[in-house]
């Protein structure tokens, strides 16, 4: 029979306690709640496997009712998405026209890398991961959140200035790079993901920098001189 040992979590108060700037009491009380039933929830994962737990299982260790796990997750699967959606909405905070501008293919690829790196080094990336290669249904809601999250790199590359057809080019070797570097963390799982798609973005990078710019045609524009375009 399956044993359902306690879950224990840091103390109530305890989690995403450091204040962030700006933020009012009622929103920090909101975001330890938020944090409180995302810890409760991966702890749960790790130990029992997603669909062994329950709504109720999440809400017990968090101290809160149903009721207050939906208002702030509409079901399991978006607790195991919720760093992803928090990485988004931050995106959406950084559109200030006062920012620097990205005027060519390099700045575009440099702040790309800043931002996937980012997304990858979240407290609980790797735990995600985990859940995602072992849960089909997972893994179609990743792939989809990704297309979304690369769709709105490339609006946000734009919003800084970015020529759209490098700001598409970076997105997509964005998402080409976090793809690779999964791949490479769960071949090497000592290197963190994170860790991976630095060097995947790197050598990227690298590639980009040698390519030519003229080369012979074969029906269509060479790659090369297609990006000679953006820059």
């Amino acid at each position: 029979m399956f044993q359902r040992n306690p879950v224990s979590i840091a103390p109530r108060g305890s989690v995403a306690a450091t204040p962030v700037a700006g933020e009012s009491l009622r929103d920090r009380k909101r975001r330890q709640t938020r944090e409180r039933i995302a810890e409760a929830a991966f702890a749960l994962f790790d130990e029992r496997g997603f669909d062994e737990v329950t709504v109720d299982d999440i809400a017990a260790p968090a101290e809160v009712g149903r009721k207050t796990f939906f208002r702030y997750f509409g079901d399991k699967e978006k607790v195991v998405f919720s760093q992803e959606s928090d990485t988004l909405r931050e995106l959406d905070s950084e559109d200030d026209p006062a920012t620097p501008a990205l005027p060519d293919l390099t700045a575009a690829l440099g702040e790309s890398r800043r931002l996937v790196v980012a997304l990858c080094a979240e407290a609980r990336h790797a735990a995600h991961a985990r859940l995602v290669d072992k849960h089909p249904e997972l893994a179609d809601r990743h792939t989809r959140k990704l297309r979304h999250y690369a769709d709105r790199l490339e609006q946000h590359l734009v919003s800084r200035g970015t020529p759209r057809p490098a700001a598409i080019l970076a997105a997509q070797i964005a998402l080409a790079c976090y793809h690779t570097a999964w791949r490479l963390a769960g071949h090497e799982p000592r290197r963190s993901h994170a860790r991976q798609v630095q060097l995947s973005t790197h050598y990227e990078s690298r590639s980009l920098s040698t390519m030519p710019t003229t080369a012979p045609h074969r029906g269509d524009k060479p790659v090369g001189l297609v990006l000679s375009q953006f820059s």
